[in-house]
């Protein structure tokens, strides 16, 4: 009998250290430092849900800005660096066109969860976006979105006069349009360089998330934060998953990774889009930060520039991205944002809820055979 239950005991060790080395460690890479949402909570929470959506098959081990940056993530993928990694397509239009595009109609954002949803939906059910995403070695796993972008700046913003000249970073095309509109100079600066060339008076200020203020310690540098809505940053690809590693995956791991991704994704637009900033302005008050309401004048022209710029990005896309039937595109993209609003509401903006909705409308109805191949 003892001889039995050794040998029992042996075999349910022997399977548990099988189980252990069958373990598949992915290595993450946010591009971002632990203060910034695309680290905690967006990779922190792929990291946590990995094992538990694939039975302990996946776990993932998260990269440090020191081994890879956001940008150089597109070569850290392709190298299998990282094997996940946090892709923004406007910092790549000539390899990600398609994506970019929809990118560029940042100022229609008016809801980061409707923005995220909308983004994910269209890349993951446009053919032109997956060939590209194959074309450069990865495979798409969702989209979030950050909060309405505003201005933080050292100078006071109140109208368009203010603006003329001044210098502001801007995090891609549709930003740097809206600056150049409206008599502004904008100036092509990573958003982990910001408080260093803001420091040393390069820039005057930066098109942003207010929780930037928090999360690249511009409150220490920036003295206004002026409450002009400038659309959303949803061109991303929160978890770009390098292509090798995806087809070592069987179809069941997929299906888990994207039930983590999917979860992670919704997580980081909630922190990112709501939770952040509201934070972030209560610590720009401690700090004495000046909240400035622009006068009508600024806000109609802005509103002139979204309008106006929905007919630019046809020529933008034709032109410049090589995409003929960019209108056609555009009104996709935009009758999912209408689609997406509804859903966001019916849910009452509840992340779970909308995680739910999500998963269902896009990842569920999924082929993991062929996805990504």
């Amino acid at each position: 009998m003892k001889a039995f239950v050794t040998a029992v005991a042996l075999a349910t060790g022997l399977c548990a250290s099988i189980a252990a080395v069958e373990a598949r460690e992915l290595r993450l890479a946010p591009g971002g430092p632990p203060t910034h949402p695309a680290h905690t909570p967006l990779y922190s929470t792929l990291a946590e849900e990995l094992p538990k959506e694939t039975d302990g098959a996946l776990t993932g081990t998260i990269l440090g800005t020191e081994v890879v940056n956001i940008g150089g993530m597109k070569g850290a993928l392709q190298s299998s660096v990282a094997e996940v990694g946090n892709v923004l397509p406007l910092y790549y239009p000539g390899d990600l066109p398609n994506s970019a595009l929809v990118g560029d109609l940042a100022f229609l954002g008016r809801d980061p969860h409707v923005m995220g949803a909308a983004m994910t939906e269209y890349v993951a059910t446009c053919d032109e976006c997956q060939a590209e995403f194959a074309r450069m070695g990865g495979v798409f796993a969702g989209a979030g979105s950050s909060d309405v972008y505003v201005l933080l700046t050292t100078v006071p913003v109140r109208n368009k006069a203010d603006l003329q000249a001044l210098r502001l970073r801007s995090g891609g095309a549709p930003f740097a349009r809206w600056a150049e509109y409206v008599g502004a100079v904008p100036a092509n600066v990573p958003v982990s360089d910001t408080f260093e060339t803001m420091s040393q008076g390069v820039i005057d200020g930066t098109m942003g998330s207010v929780s930037d203020l928090t999360a690249y310690r511009l409150v220490d540098l920036a003295r206004y934060v002026v409450e002009l809505p400038l659309g959303t940053y949803h061109a991303t690809s929160n978890f770009t998953v390098n292509t090798d590693t995806w087809r070592s995956l069987s179809a069941q791991e997929r299906r888990g990774f994207m039930r983590a991704a999917n979860k992670a994704n919704v997580a980081f637009t909630q922190n990112w889009g709501f939770e952040r900033p509201d934070e972030a302005r209560q610590a720009a008050r401690e700090a004495g930060l000046e909240f400035i309401e622009p006068d009508e004048e600024l806000v109609e022209l802005t509103e002139a520039f979204v309008e106006d710029d929905l007919e630019a990005a046809v020529g933008i896309a034709e032109s410049q991205y090589g995409i003929a039937d960019a209108e056609a595109k555009i009104s996709r993209f935009q009758e999912l944002v209408e689609k997406w609003t509804g859903i966001v509401e019916d849910a009452g903006h509840d992340p779970a809820a909308i995680a739910a909705a999500i998963q269902a409308d896009v990842w569920d109805k999924i082929d993991y055979e062929s996805y990504g191949m």
